[in-house]
């Protein structure tokens, strides 16, 4: 029986080879579209979830109060003191772990250097995560302070093979450090990649401030592996009453709590302590559009069988005369659909191939689909089968039910609800979904430019930045001297942080006129020396720059203009500010530019000079030499002073431009997959008005000889396909309109739903529908008359 079915199936696909080409097409790219996107999903989902006790993996959490009891934000940093705590007084901790944020470093062997991503923690780490080690033991690779791990990667880049166990390799040009082990390349979706790792009791010695157990630097990351019986709950409230009871009183701690370090890329959104989401939702819609532009592409296949319906009646009616059950009837159109699919997943997966490494290229990331693997052939053939049942369950129990006397005498009659058949609301359906992407995409597409062009608060252009490693430490102003007399620079300054940055949050700051003991207002803090505003651009609204000119800027400070919102002062200039139980004044008010998030408005920001707070070398192009002579006569100089390190040149423009990815991501997303909606659906109808004119034939032969022109004729065939699209475009610009809205309310800085976006999409869809739908019309319509009264 089954043979028989595929026989007849191959043979009706053959028969009608315009319908199956335009159903194979639109559903290879449709389940091309739906499989790439569900790759990214599923890449990101992963995030974190390599090791296999990831649930029990967790990342210390602290809540910053606020005003009115309430919790003014929420991150994952916490004190070098709280490791310690936890792993002495929690006995659901099976092993705890402190860790640095990582950076970029200096690693040398011989004569080859490079800047590598690196990291500190405690060797517990290597017990939570399941690092696969290539040498070495995971039990003793970090207990020597002078030893390090590698990748495979960085092994083979430093020395050309990873058989490198007990070489020894230079970090930061200070400290010769014994390769203890090397361990496979991590993958790209975990938030603790890097390069090569070292020892807590390392960094204890290069940074005195990780060897001082305090309770108010929370620079640090703690990550606890709960026992597996542990109740989350139980746990907080345990750490809460620990940090109550061992916390000195001098000490300004905040409140912690543990939160599963595998959701904290998707579900790192919190809302007065409480997660309330995050990139998640940029999944969900990346789930609804796989399964959107599968659905469409199923839509085709759906109308297309049923507009066919005519044609096949006549063979049902046979089979219903000779016996033929209904079931079997439905296996064999069922059978028909699986072919299909069957096809077009080949193709699909052809089509994936091909475009994986510049989707990859697209959003810098790293996936593909493993042939190998049990789980992808297993989510491949579900969506298969999905996919061939939804595409033909309609048209099997459609014709299955045809009346073989109805059949035969040639009288179908569509089903249909207020006289709207089914097929014409799987058409308005597909072209609401396509009008809804359209209209989602501009509207994306203008919030990332209304970002962008959103004035970031200083002159971006010709300004750059070199990180402040080894030799430009001690030797800056040297250096700066060398710079200025070169003519590369107009001006640069040395700080503790990027203009463009994240942290460096504080809350120890005092003012005259307090009505409240205790500061609960978080600030942001920046180190810096002579030139900040002259070099950075940032409008200065009162008072002036720091100056070696006045011996008293050591204890002054620059405040931004929310920060003088919050102190309440109405002339600032002169006014004392607290800063760490140390008295500073007021000389300057700088108007707030864009450091952290564009999306918000960022904290109150306070400079002060001190130049043992190294970070980064901000410097101002001389616009009138070329850009590339500045750039060669700053990285020889550079060179010169710091030869063990690459010279490192950023412009602080593309910094920015950093800031914009995650919305960027969905704006290249929307615009690619809604333009394969769109194409899959104008694909859709094109097959439809192309079978409607098949089955007119005769009418229109009638009718042209009768002296119907050929306009009437494409009028015809077109009106009721525009209609369907007009009622379309009616139901989908409201939906549109509420979706958007809610998306553009995520954001604190956001463009308006401005009114010409759905005179656009509906022009546009308008549009896209006439061209597919007059050319097969003006096609039908310029045909021989003759032709069409020989037709049957």
């Amino acid at each position: 029986m089954f043979k028989l079915n595929l026989k007849i199936a191959l043979r009706n696909l053959w028969k009608n080879k315009t319908s199956s080409f335009i159903n194979v097409i639109g559903l290879a790219i449709g389940l091309a579209a739906c499989l790439m996107l569900l790759l990214y999903v599923t890449y990101e989902w992963n995030f974190d979830k390599q090791a296999k006790n990831w649930r029990n993996v967790y990342v210390a959490m602290t809540n910053v109060p606020g005003e009115g009891n309430k919790i003014a934000g929420t991150f994952n940093g916490s004190t070098t003191a709280l490791g310690p705590l936890l792993k002495e007084k929690l006995p659901e901790a099976k092993y705890v772990a402190r860790m640095d944020y990582g950076k970029k470093s200096l690693i040398a062997n011989g004569q080859n250097s490079y800047k590598k991503d690196s990291k500190f923690a405690e060797p517990d780490i290597l017990q939570m995560y399941d690092y696969q080690f290539v040498s070495g033991d995971s039990k003793t690779a970090l207990k020597n302070p002078l030893s390090v791990i590698l990748t495979e990667s960085i092994a083979r880049t430093l020395f050309g093979t990873t058989d490198v166990l007990n070489k020894s390799v230079r970090y930061q040009d200070k400290e010769n450090l014994t390769i203890t082990g090397v361990i496979k390349d991590l993958p790209e979706n975990s938030s603790n990649r890097f390069d090569f790792l070292m020892p807590w009791s390392l960094y204890e010695i290069v940074d005195g401030s990780a060897k001082d157990l305090n309770w108010n630097n929370y620079s640090f990351v703690t990550m606890v592996l709960l026992k597996q019986d542990a109740n989350i709950d139980l746990v907080n409230r345990k750490i809460d009453a620990l940090i109550k009871t061992n916390v000195p009183q001098n000490a300004q701690s905040q409140p912690h709590f543990l939160y599963q370090a595998s959701k904290l890329h998707l579900f790192g959104k919190f809302e007065n302590g409480k997660p309330i989401g995050g990139d998640i939702e940029q999944i969900y819609l990346f789930i609804g559009l796989a399964f959107g532009i599968l659905l469409i592409a199923c839509i085709n296949f759906m109308n297309m069988a049923t507009a066919k319906s005519e044609k096949r009646a006549k063979e049902v009616g046979i089979k219903k005369t000779i016996g033929a059950n209904r079931s079997s009837l439905i296996l064999q159109f069922l059978t028909e659909s699986m072919v299909l699919t069957l096809v077009a997943v080949v193709l699909a997966i052809a089509l994936l191939e091909l475009s994986i490494p510049a989707f990859n290229q697209l959003l810098n990331i790293n996936i593909g689909i493993s042939y190998f693997s049990l789980t992808s052939w297993l989510g491949i053939l579900a969506i298969v089968l999905v996919t061939g049942l939804i595409a033909g369950s309609y048209p099997a129990f459609y014709l299955s039910a045809f009346n073989p006397i109805q059949t035969l005498k040639r009288k179908i009659t569509a089903k249909g609800f207020l006289n709207i058949s089914l097929r014409q609301v799987l058409v308005i359906g597909q072209f609401c979904f396509a009008i809804i992407l359209i209209i989602a995409t501009l509207v994306i597409y203008r919030q990332i430019q209304y970002i962008k062009n959103k004035p970031v608060g200083f002159d971006v252009n010709a300004l750059v930045e070199i990180p402040q490693d080894g030799e430009l430490k001690t030797r800056f102003e040297l250096f700066k001297s060398e710079l200025l007399k070169s003519g590369a620079v107009t001006s640069m300054y040395q700080s503790s942080v990027s203009l463009s940055h994240h942290g460096r949050n504080f809350m120890d700051i005092k003012w005259d006129g307090m009505t409240k003991p205790e500061n609960t207002i978080m600030f942001n803090q920046v180190a810096t020396s002579y030139d900040f505003i002259k070099t950075n651009g940032i409008k200065l609204l009162e008072g002036r720059d720091f100056s070696k000119n006045f011996a008293s800027d050591t204890s002054a400070l620059l405040v931004s203009a929310s920060a003088v919102r919050v102190f309440g002062y109405k002339n600032p200039i002169g006014k004392r500010v607290n800063l760490y139980g140390t008295n500073a004044y007021i000389i300057g008010v700088f108007n707030d530019y864009v450091w952290d998030s564009p999306y918000k408005s960022n904290n109150p920001q306070v400079v002060f000079l001190n130049p043992k707070q190294t970070g980064t070398i901000t410097m101002r192009l001389n616009n009138t030499n070329s850009l590339q002579s500045n750039i060669e006569t700053i990285s020889r100089i550079t060179k010169t002073f710091n030869p063990a390190y690459p010279t490192e040149i950023t412009f602080i423009n593309a910094l920015y431009q950093e800031k914009y990815k995650s919305e960027k991501t969905l704006g290249i997303l929307s615009n690619l997959f809604g333009g394969l909606a769109i194409f899959v659906s104008c694909l859709g109808l094109f097959g439809l008005v192309a079978y409607s004119a098949e089955q007119r034939t005769k009418e229109f032969g009638v009718r042209k000889v009768l002296g119907a022109s050929v306009a009437n004729l494409m009028q015809l065939l077109s009106l009721s396909f525009l209609k369907m699209i007009a009622l379309a475009i009616v139901i989908a610009i409201p939906v549109s309109y509420y979706i958007m809205g809610k998306w553009l309310n995520n954001f604190e800085y956001h463009t308006e739903f401005s009114w010409w976006i759905m005179p656009v999409a509906t022009f546009g869809t308008l549009l896209m529908a006439l061209v597919t739908v007059s050319f097969q019309a003006y096609k039908t319509a310029k045909a021989n008359p003759v032709d069409a009264l020989k037709y049957e």
